[in-house]
């Protein structure tokens, strides 16, 4: 039997705050448990959770392993202005003229992630 990823672990200077702009990027909540200034915070999802993790050092360089965020309800562009309302930072704009790219983001402790085209998007795309 192969192995399933279960947490997803994200180190991070404070985890209650991190742990709660993901949350609402991914229109999800943290565990009831969770309090600012615990060492840990931890978002349930369906497939996978993510754990945020206290640790004492800054991040360094780039990430080795990033999110690529899909609107569901929303254009890439709209999910954009909704995450810079957030709190991310534009990294990169990676868009064509033609609508295809993404758009490489920062969260709030400088983690980089891309949002692409949104569903509603691609299936335009893949019609014409």
């Amino acid at each position: 039997m192969a192995s399933l990823v279960h947490h997803v672990t994200i180190d991070c200077a404070d985890t209650f705050r991190l742990g709660s702009f993901w949350a609402a990027v991914l229109d999800s909540k943290l565990a009831d448990d969770d309090k600012p200034g615990d060492p840990e915070a931890l978002i349930v999802g369906e497939r996978m959770d993510l754990l945020f993790i206290a640790v004492p050092e800054d991040k360094a360089g780039k990430n080795r392993l990033h999110f690529d965020l899909r609107p569901t309800d929303r254009t890439r562009d709209e999910e954009v202005e909704r995450l810079l309302a957030l709190g991310a930072t534009l990294v990169a704009d990676r868009r064509r003229p033609d609508g295809s790219g993404w758009v490489t983001m920062a969260d709030i402790e400088g983690n980089e992630f891309c949002v692409e085209r949104g569903a509603a998007e691609r299936a335009a795309a893949a019609a014409s």
